[in-house]
């Protein structure tokens, strides 16, 4: 990817564009894993399930993780949390932290949640209120996880490999013979009457090994669009089946497994066609451990796949998007299509909340879209749950580069559902604190984002 006029460069009021120095050559290559553990102490509250829960126990620890690549000139960082949200004002933490602790280029890092929904509260959602205390505790670590992975660099090769992977997550919105949809519906109900769209299949491999002899694995970035609702509602702090992938491939002989979740605003494990039967954490973690090691297998097997002669790219801009036009059926949960979740009172108590932020930001909310690019791969960063119509869109618009999607990355703005979701209603367009921005502004974060990887 070699530097360019960018015709798509944004000079409205709240844009801006950032790219990192690139050199005209690639260079031999350097890489580093390092993790800190995360796990909240028992007391603090969990999120993920909108009311509040305080766990009593520890079902498996939480992790951040962190992968940092490096050439001559151009360096670029990946930062994992088990968390279910990222906000923007620890993301922007971070990136203060590891560049003044260790002079690493902050606006080159992209920091994303795996969107565990068994762990602590990280950002609003519904009743939970954000943990300020934990959060400056975890951005301490976070920095330190990244000041490891430095100090680890060393000369490495790197492959990509991929598969499509099926019955793992579903697309989770059944369509109704009335036109509405319900999330997380099932074909039981004799009114069902087709899912709404597809899942993204792809389950991209970045594999991380040494130079020299035994090429021993350092690493490897996997990615996949599916919700990790393990210990969501229970009294126990989880890393989910993101955790158990980890694990499984740890055992396997991969030392660090950073997982980066896609396009999964409409993708869970719960099987609409099966009565919503869903795999276990602990299966859905060694199903994907075994496809990815089938994809290390295949690399490994076939001679000239691991390269040391990789560019690196860092491009972000931050846009405008809209907030929803709030009508008072929205406000009171009657719109053609509404879905509570849980308990409809929470609604009623944090919906107030949500319309004084629209007002105080005057009916605009900021996102970052961010673009890491590693090779011939670019991994677009978008600060939601995005739909994975969207995902497939930049896919799709960013061609012949690949794109791979990563959701809830240096901030969260919400669901971003495609227009065509709206009219219909479910969950992820009832109006909430997760659920408030316009039709539209998920086509404006997609459209950024392929914008990004085509300017590259």
């Amino acid at each position: 990817m070699h530097p360019h006029p960018d015709p798509l460069r944004s000079t409205g009021r709240g844009n801006k564009d950032r790219r990192d120095l690139r050199g005209d050559n690639p260079a031999m290559l350097k890489a580093g894993f390092a993790d800190v553990e995360i796990t909240p102490p028992l007391g603090t509250k969990k999120i993920g399930w909108l009311k509040e829960i305080v766990p009593t126990r520890v079902a498996d620890p939480l992790f951040a993780r962190a992968a940092v690549f490096e050439t001559h000139g151009q360096r670029v960082a990946f930062l994992a949390l088990d968390t279910l949200f990222v906000r923007s004002e620890e993301t922007a933490a971070i990136r203060k932290g590891v560049e003044q602790k260790h002079g690493f280029p902050g606006a080159n890092v992209l920091v994303a949640a795996t969107h565990n929904h068994g762990s602590p509260a990280v950002a609003e959602c519904g009743d939970v209120r954000v943990d300020e205390t934990y959060c400056a505790t975890m951005v301490e670590k976070c920095v330190r996880a990244l000041g490891d992975a430095i100090a680890r660099t060393e000369d490495a090769e790197i492959a990509f490999g991929g598969r499509a992977l099926f019955g793992v997550g579903f697309n989770r919105r059944v369509v109704m013979r009335d036109g509405t949809v319900r999330t997380h519906g099932t074909f039981d109900d004799p009114d069902a009457l087709c899912l709404e769209g597809s899942i993204d299949p792809e389950l991209s491999v970045l594999a991380v090994r040494r130079t020299g002899g035994g090429h021993d694995l350092l690493g490897a970035i996997v990615n996949y669009a599916n919700h990790p609702t393990d210990h969501g509602g229970d009294d126990a702090f989880s890393a989910g089946w993101p955790g158990v992938l980890h694990d499984r491939m740890k055992a396997r002989g991969c030392p660090q497994t950073l997982f980066l979740n896609g396009a999964y605003g409409n993708v869970s494990a719960a099987d609409p066609t099966r009565a919503g039967q869903s795999m276990n954490m602990q299966q859905i973690g060694e199903t994907m451990a075994e496809a990815v090691q089938r994809v290390l297998a295949d690399l490994a097997s076939k001679p000239k796949t691991f390269t040391r002669e990789v560019e690196l790219s860092s491009r972000s801009r931050t846009i405008d998007l809209p907030y929803r036009t709030v009508t008072d059926a929205e406000i009171k949960g009657t719109v053609r299509g509404a879905q509570r979740f849980i308990d409809p009172a929470i609604y009623d108590r944090n919906i107030p909340r949500v319309l004084e932020e629209i007002r105080r930001n005057n009916g605009k909310a900021k996102a970052e879209v961010q673009v890491l690019g590693v090779g011939d791969r670019a991994y677009a960063s978008v600060p939601c749950e995005l739909f994975v119509q969207l995902g497939l869109r930049i896919k799709e618009q960013s061609h012949p580069r690949r794109a791979l999607i990563v959701g809830s990355a240096n901030g969260i703005v919400g669901y971003a559902p495609h227009a065509e979701a709206f009219p219909r209603g479910g969950y992820e367009t009832t109006f909430i604190s997760t659920s408030k921005l316009a039709p539209g502004a998920g086509e404006m974060l997609a459209d950024c984002a392929a914008a990004l990887i085509r300017g590259a």
